[in-house]
């Protein structure tokens, strides 16, 4: 079985969510803090492959989602403007796409400028993105019915007709 372009919209927006997920237990136990305000690095760690600690292992981990989750997402537009005829699919992840570098700079403004505003900014361009991923992945899946569904309507529309249906 080949897996088409809904089977990735749909795994690009299970990444963003399980991503955002990530993020707010990262924000919750203040990973970032542990970088002390150097980003990209962060805790002295090399390339965050030797974390010195819990928090900062977090803070590499959740880095590492977020650049797959991000070539996902490129992916994913890539393909719908490649294969998908369909513009409002084009367009909703297209914006996934074009919000996606103002949150990695948002993500690093959290740990430059830790606090409540900083934190608000950066969910809300993570929910921005995921509201675009999950219309993608919605109108994908929109209009696909199985050919098994089609004919069992079809013989309930000929029933209702009051015709003895197929025969």
């Amino acid at each position: 079985m080949r897996l088409g372009f809904r089977h990735l919209a749909a795994a690009t927006t299970g990444m963003t969510f399980s991503l955002i997920l990530l993020g707010v237990y990262t924000g919750a136990i203040g990973a970032g803090l542990s970088c002390g305000a150097r980003w990209p690095l962060c805790n002295g760690a090399v390339f965050g492959l030797f974390p010195a600690d819990w928090p900062s292992f977090v803070e590499w981990f959740h880095r590492f989602v977020a650049m797959v989750t991000g070539f996902m997402i490129i992916g994913t537009t890539y393909a719908a403007w490649k294969r998908q005829p369909r513009t409002d699919i084009r367009w909703a992840s297209t914006i996934a796409l074009a919000v996606l570098p103002a949150q990695v700079l948002l993500g690093a403004n959290t740990i430059w400028f830790y606090g409540p505003v900083a934190q608000v900014l950066h969910h809300t361009a993570a929910l921005t993105i995921f509201a675009a991923m999950t219309a993608t992945t919605a109108w994908a899946f929109q209009g696909t019915v199985s050919t098994a569904d089609t004919a069992t309507d079809a013989d309930a529309d000929a029933t209702a007709d009051g015709s003895s249906g197929p025969v």
